[in-house]
Parts: structure tokens; sequence; C-alpha cells
């Protein structure tokens, strides 16, 4: 193979567009509103209706919040889908969207946060949508451009974010998947029927 004439822009987008579309997207079908905020522990972080949570941080801007500390307490707490797809949505994606791609500002304290499953995958594929066109458009140039300020290194290049974005989507996300399973199995009695 000759990797000069290899499409490292191209090869970069597949990683995780292949994940998604063959993996993680055929897995999310379906999850319900009990999945969304299921806890398997008590005490995890977890998106609630504004006003009922305890966590020492409640952030958000519409009528749900999403649990966090400052600083993240030792051991972090467990934490649910709905906790879980807030981050990704968020913090993994719409607040690079808007250092990088040109999309909405975002942040941890001004998201509104889903209140059900279906609008948190809503918001997921929209992130997603932008993430993916920004990372296209960047070509192969583009990948070798240093951060900049929005970044903690911003003399690494945009590649490094690129792989490193991908990796916590496919962190975060199989954690989701892993957090289905878990869901199903332990709501069902040994002879297959619903508890």
């Amino acid at each position: 193979m000759d990797t000069n004439a290899l499409d490292w822009n191209l090869t970069l987008r597949e990683q995780w567009e292949v994940h998604w579309t063959q993996h993680v997207r055929p897995r999310l079908q379906g999850l319900t509103d009990e999945e969304y905020f299921w806890s398997p522990v008590p005490d995890a972080w977890n998106v609630r209706p504004r006003g009922t949570s305890t966590a020492p941080v409640q952030a958000g801007g519409g009528d749900f919040t999403i649990d966090f500390a400052f600083p993240e307490p030792d051991p972090a707490p467990f934490t649910t889908i709905a906790w879980r797809l807030g981050h990704v949505v968020v913090g993994v994606l719409a607040v690079r969207n808007a250092a990088h791609f040109g999309a909405p500002e975002a942040s941890y304290a001004s998201w509104e946060y889903a209140g059900d499953a279906a609008t948190a995958l809503d918001q997921l594929e929209a992130q997603l949508d932008v993430w993916s066109a920004g990372v296209r458009a960047l070509g192969e140039d583009g990948l070798r451009q240093p951060l900049g300020d929005e970044e903690p290194f911003p003399e690494a290049p945009m590649a490094a974010l690129v792989q490193h974005i991908q990796r916590e989507l496919i962190h975060h996300l199989s954690e989701v998947c892993l957090l289905r399973d878990l869901y199903l199995h332990t709501r069902r009695t040994t002879n297959g029927a619903d508890r």
C-alpha cells in the first residue's frame, strides 16, 4: 500500500463512521426513557428535572440538569446512560463543534439537556453530523493545522484532536451499550419473563 497516496482524512473519518453505523447506532435503536434514566447503583450521577438533584453542581440551561462536582470525587460516581449521553453531546462534541466548526457556543452550564431518550439521541445525531462535516471539510491540510488556544495543547495538530474525540466517542458510547445490556439482563428473571 502506498501510504503517500492514502487519504488520511477519509481514513480518520472511517474509523468513527464505520463504528457508528455498523455497531453503535444499531445498538441504540429502541432506547427507552426508563433505560435512559436507569441507575443500577444508588447515588449515580444522572440528568434530572431541575431542582431535584442533590449533586454539588447541577448544570444546565433548561428544564433538566446534569449532575457534577468540582473537584470530581474520588472515586468518581457511577453515571447513567442519560449522563453519559449528555457528556458526549456537550463536552465531547458540542463544545468542540463550536470551537472549531462554527457551531453555536455550548457549555455544560447552558445546555438544554434531554428529558427523554429520543431527544438525547436526536441531539447526539445532530452534533455528530456537525462533527463529521467539520472533519470532512478539513481535508488533508486542515488535519495538520495547530489546534490553537481553544484546546489545552494549542500546538498539537487537528488530527490529534480528531483521534482524541473519536476515542472518546467509542469509549463512552460503548459504555452506553454495556449499560443497555446490564439493564436488559437485570430486568429479566431466569425464565425470561420481565420482572
